[in-house]
């Protein structure tokens, strides 16, 4: 299938995965249309990575099935959903090679106007531009070293690059200071605008502006529902709610 025929549209049954006798998700299931945000939120442990890889086919399911664009992802070509899923984890790897040469994994064929492009709108075009080689900088142990923050919003200009019509974030933002926080959370609004997301994050101020919110936890949905609907249910997000912004909304 090519990737023109995979609809951004996601649909999720009865998931389950194994790993050995370990039950990692248990029974889960949702419906994301297009353009919508779906949020996960959950302790460690509780499922949330794993499910966004059954979605991206990192895993395959051990029971259920999931669909994109009507289409099952065992069915797709592995092609066709690099092409269709653009993935962000809180640890974004960058090669050590040039920037546009890490920009053009996503795009062999983009142009330097459309890395620059991209780079703007990821909130990180000042920094390259600033430095001596720009786009020719080398990256990693004996190039220029970047910081948790500038390497992520390179890693979503390589996203924008890509243009994939769905976005999973994996805990994006989760190990920066609160000033990178922002600057990649304002890059993230650009990346996500039109698309389907999965939203995966620790705090709540991620996801608290999501179309629907999961709550997992032991691999199970325990809540789903919108931000005010959760908190007034009085359950686990209500409590995460209540610990984080307790503390001036800092990490779980």
């Amino acid at each position: 299938h090519s990737g023109e025929c995979m609809e951004n549209l996601i649909e999720v049954q009865s998931l389950r995965k194994r790993f050995g006798s370990v039950l990692a998700v248990d029974d889960v299931s949702f419906t994301v249309k297009r353009g919508e945000v779906l949020g996960f939120l959950g302790p460690n442990g509780a499922g949330k990575s794993t499910t966004s890889m059954l979605v991206s086919r990192v895993y395959d399911v051990t029971e259920g099935a999931v669909r994109v664009g009507g289409i099952d992802v065992r069915d797709a070509t592995l092609e066709s959903l690099r092409d269709t899923i653009g993935v962000v984890t809180q640890d974004s790897h960058l090669f050590h090679e040039t920037i546009a040469e890490n920009l053009r994994y996503a795009r062999p064929e983009a142009t330097e106007e459309q890395m620059w492009e991209a780079l703007r709108a990821a909130q990180v075009v000042d920094l390259v531009r600033a430095l001596p080689d720009g786009l020719d900088t080398v990256v990693g142990e004996r190039g220029y070293r970047f910081s948790g923050g500038e390497k992520q919003r390179i890693a979503i200009a390589r996203l924008l690059l890509k243009h994939p019509s769905i976005v999973i974030l994996d805990e994006a933002t989760a190990h920066l200071d609160s000033e990178s926080e922002a600057a990649v959370q304002r890059a993230l609004t650009v990346a996500l605008e039109g698309r389907t997301a999965l939203v995966i994050a620790h705090r709540l101020s991620t996801v608290r502006d999501a179309d629907l919110i999961l709550v997992l936890d032991e691999g199970r949905i325990v809540e789903r529902g919108k931000h005010n609907e959760l908190v007034a249910a009085g359950g686990l997000y209500a409590e995460l709610y209540r610990t984080q912004f307790a503390v001036g909304d800092s990490p779980a």
